[in-house]
């Protein structure tokens, strides 16, 4: 049962990494126009550009650690107690993510309509299915 789920988790943060490693490159796949992308999966007021390349690069590379880590945690007898400890915080960090998408505090911060619509769509509960699945993962690497 761990293996077919990291394997999902791993195909889903590989897909969010492809993503942010495309913007650290200067494209904006899947929107043309860097504004409405902006817009559409940043969503802050009045944002008119993605965040630095940078940013979007480091994004790419810590997602897709999250989904290695996602499968070795599938592997029972890898890493130690250590990468439970990982596990657990990484499914704090998106279960919390995922939950902050719902908050008035969050719709607050993110006003774009475009972000809105796909926040409580597509990003929140990606981030909750994925904050579940290391919960999950963590519970069946201790039994």
């Amino acid at each position: 049962m761990s293996i077919p789920l990291a394997s999902l988790m791993f195909v889903l943060l590989l897909a969010v990494s492809v993503a942010h490693l495309l913007w650290s490159m200067g494209q904006t796949w899947p929107i043309r126009d860097e504004k409405l992308l902006a817009q559409t999966v940043i969503g802050f007021r009045d944002i008119e550009r993605m965040p630095p390349r940078l940013t979007s690069f480091a994004v790419a590379l810590a997602t897709l650690a999250a989904g290695v880590l996602a499968l070795s945690l599938a592997d029972h007898d890898s890493g130690g107690p250590l990468l439970t400890l990982v596990g657990v915080l990484l499914a704090a960090i998106f279960l919390a993510r995922g939950i902050i998408g719902y908050t008035a505090w969050w719709a607050d911060k993110t006003p774009q309509p475009n972000f809105r619509l796909n926040d409580r769509r597509v990003y929140s509960p990606l981030c909750l299915l994925l904050g579940t699945g290391y919960v999950v993962l963590v519970i069946m690497r201790l039994l």
